[in-house]
């Protein structure tokens, strides 16, 4: 049995958990406290993408305000030694655009600030989603413009690590590639780069 997503009223809001009603029933549905989530009304129509899991012949049902919460979700579980309440707090913390980000440039300061999250589960984060990651982004539209300067630069996988993120933050592709161009240099780090585009592309 599998839910994609509820569609009903939402009648309670917890610590750890929400009820929503859907045609009389109420599910409980366990949640991270986002702005999306601290946003909605009691007695107000919410849609919650959804993840059922069993555990100890148990029904848990964990359910986000977006899409983009819930994959993150999911993809922190396949994360060995990370189970759905570090998930959970990792999501209350870190909104998803971050987590890419966090991951392609090792940002291991990012996750401890979760709670109960310790460096070495952080650094495991990174190591086992990092080359995932970067698979699910080397072919966004994006990272074409900048092939021709990732060659010219030795085939340094930093270029397009860097747009990557920066795409995941919400820039357009030409703005990315412009703006990585512009401030690589070989002895920065994928973070430096990105922190430096940022940099620039805010100035007035």
């Amino acid at each position: 049995m599998m839910f994609a997503y509820l569609k009903g009223i939402l009648k309670k809001k917890m610590a750890d958990c929400i009820i929503v009603e859907v045609g009389g029933v109420g599910y409980q549905v366990y949640t991270a406290p986002t702005p999306l989530y601290h946003q909605s009304e009691l007695g107000k129509e919410v849609k919650v993408f959804t993840c059922l899991s069993i555990r100890d012949e148990r029904m848990y049902l964990y359910g986000f305000f977006s899409e983009e919460e819930l994959k993150m979700f999911e993809q922190l579980l396949t994360v060995s030694g990370v189970g759905p309440k570090a998930a959970l707090a990792l999501v209350g913390s870190i909104p998803p655009t971050q987590f890419g980000l966090a991951v392609l440039t090792d940002d291991a300061d990012r996750f401890v600030k979760a709670p109960g999250i310790g460096r070495k589960t952080a650094q495991r984060i990174i190591l086992e989603l990092k080359d995932k990651l970067k698979k699910e982004y080397k072919d966004m539209p994006g990272l074409d413009g900048i092939q021709g300067i990732t060659a010219d630069a030795g085939g340094d996988s930093r270029l397009s690590e860097a747009v990557s993120a920066l795409l995941m933050l919400g820039y357009t592709s030409s703005e990315a590639n412009r703006a990585v161009a512009a401030v690589y240099s070989e002895d920065k780090t994928v973070e430096n780069i990105v922190r430096d585009a940022l940099k620039a592309m805010l100035q007035p």
